[in-house]
């Protein structure tokens, strides 16, 4: 099957799309789901390190996008983790790249990155199915987003001690990337959002019920709530311009310097990024323009190339918003779940938290939002117990 089919779908420019089962195209047996999460990852946020499992996953998207080259291949960030859908023709660079991301993530953020990857055609054979539909945010950004229960099955089969074996990348040889340059684009360079109406809240929502058909209404029922509750698109978004910040310190570059430079030039690295974002803040604060950039449209484009909604068998939401608006959209998805059409899980901070992935400064880029504190993987846990309660 054609490389070029992710690159060759149609795409949308409705977000609502992920409620119609019309929109989306079965992916090609023979590709493959790269699933990556970090293990312990709950252990971790609460012993503070939630920027550290924030950063695992737009790591492992950022090497195997820059691995891919110029083949498009969809992707979806889950707050400790990452979803990665390659054609079979990238199989043998991916593992290669997995082990790699693996080694830096163990060496330079001090977490074990679990990395497995599954046939379309094994989650055919479990029942299950794949399909993808291309969002586009931006003429720079297009977002995947997935429906079918297959990206879930994938996750078990990579997880499950039973069947984990044959999926885990395993050990072996690894991409020799010395200089670093498979993360090229990733960045961590602002400070996190506070949210003008108190907080941020990280959401998780999984329809349950018999058919499709039914998981849909349900999803298209959410965003209504969430529109009612909170308000339109605008309104909750928790990037907001006027609480943009450039990182405040040298320590706030740290990550961005462990991921992207090797140890003896990471001193150097990251005192060059403070340089960077001390210019950078005139630059924006002035509206100034240089050879590449117009920095005063700059904030403008981050914010719209923000992943603060997704979906991917899962809805995902950051939202800014009162604590009003929280407890009231939570009555609804608890009458929701009371009548047995979904689970959900949210997590409540008064901050967001980005993690950019820049390949051109006024053209492709994505920046990956979560909740601070725990955003996804916090909410995460709560979603489980609620599942686990209803089987």
């Amino acid at each position: 099957m054609s490389a070029s089919f992710y690159d060759d779908l149609p795409s949308t420019d409705h977000f609502e799309s992920l409620a119609d089962a019309e929109a989306y195209t079965e992916v090609p047996p023979d590709w493959r789901i790269v699933i990556t999460d970090v293990e312990g990852s709950t252990a971790a946020v609460a012993a503070g390190r939630y920027r550290e499992v924030n950063y695992a996953g737009p790591a492992s998207i950022a090497a195997l996008l820059n691995a891919a080259g110029d083949i498009a291949i969809p992707f979806v960030f889950g707050g400790d983790g990452a979803t990665v859908l390659i054609p079979s023709a990238l199989e043998e660079t991916v593992v290669l790249v997995l082990r790699t991301v693996q080694q830096v993530c163990r060496e330079d953020l001090g977490l074990i990155l679990r990395a497995g990857m599954v046939p379309v055609q094994d989650v055919l054979d479990h029942g299950g199915h794949v399909a993808v539909l291309k969002h586009t945010v931006s003429p720079d950004y297009d977002q995947a987003m997935f429906m079918g229960g297959g990206l879930l099955i994938a996750e078990t089969l990579v997880k499950d001690p039973a069947t984990a074996e044959r999926y885990d990348v395993g050990e072996g040889p690894m991409w020799d990337d010395s200089a670093r340059d498979l993360y090229q684009g990733l960045e961590c360079r602002w400070e996190e959002i506070p949210s003008p109406q108190g907080e941020v809240t990280a959401l998780l929502v999984l329809a349950q019920g018999p058919t499709e058909a039914a998981h849909f209404a349900t999803y298209r029922a959410v965003l209504h709530a969430v529109e009612a509750t909170f308000g339109a698109a605008e309104r909750v978004h928790p990037v907001g311009l006027g609480q943009m910040r450039l990182a405040r310190s040298p320590a706030r570059l740290d990550l961005e310097a462990a991921v992207r430079a090797p140890r003896h030039q990471r001193a150097a690295y990251r005192w060059t990024l403070w340089l960077q974002t001390l210019i950078g803040r005139p630059l924006i604060a002035l509206g100034l323009k240089t050879k590449e950039t117009d920095w005063a449209a700059y904030p403008r484009k981050l914010r719209a190339f923000s992943d603060y909604r997704k979906f991917d068998d899962t809805l995902r939401m950051v939202l800014s918003g009162s604590a009003t608006q929280r407890e009231a959209l939570t009555v609804f998805l608890q009458d929701q779940r009371e009548a047995g059409r979904l689970a959900y899980g949210l997590h409540v901070s008064d901050r967001a938290t980005l993690t950019c992935l820049v390949f051109s400064r006024m053209g492709r880029q994505v920046h990956f939002v979560d909740g601070a504190d725990g955003g996804y993987t916090a909410a995460a846990r709560q979603l489980k117990a609620q599942l686990a309660e209803a089987t």
